[in-house]
């Protein structure tokens, strides 16, 4: 059902998002989206961060993008190396940007431009590594129910 949320070419562009903002980075960005949240966000955005095995990225520099559409709820999680580094504010500016999208229902856009700004500082704090960099995690998009 999460699926036809959004267009195939919707979920192209978030993955071309995704691709581009981990060129210049060692850090990996995934995004997974549900129709419904029937828990407390961050708590399921937990549980999908665990899921996706996205703590076992070789630096801890995974960034999950949580999405529930139909209860118009998101949440944004970095593991461990990224919150080290990134300012205390960081996660909540990401989301703010975001949420000014999301409620004029460009979803599409809103993941895109937290995927960038992610990028930026993953690309900052975690630069490619060249050759010895490799994509740890899948880009493409994860659906829950």
């Amino acid at each position: 059902m999460s699926e036809k949320l959004f267009s195939t070419a919707d979920r192209e562009a978030i993955v071309n998002a995704i691709r581009s903002a981990e060129v210049s980075t060692s850090g990996e960005i995934q995004v997974h989206i549900e129709s419904r949240c029937k828990v407390e966000v961050l708590d399921r955005a937990v549980k999908v961060f665990d899921t996706l095995k996205m703590h076992q990225t070789k630096d801890r520099n995974g960034v999950l993008f949580y999405l529930a559409v139909v209860d118009k709820r998101f949440a944004i999680l970095g593991d461990k190396g990224i919150n080290e580094v990134v300012p205390e504010d960081f996660w909540e500016k990401i989301k703010e940007h975001m949420a000014g999208l999301f409620k004029q229902g460009q979803f599409t856009q809103g993941l895109i431009d937290g995927i960038h700004m992610a990028g930026e500082q993953l690309g900052t704090h975690f630069p490619y590594q060249g050759d010895s960099d490799i994509n740890e995690l899948p880009d493409e998009i994860s659906f829950g129910s």
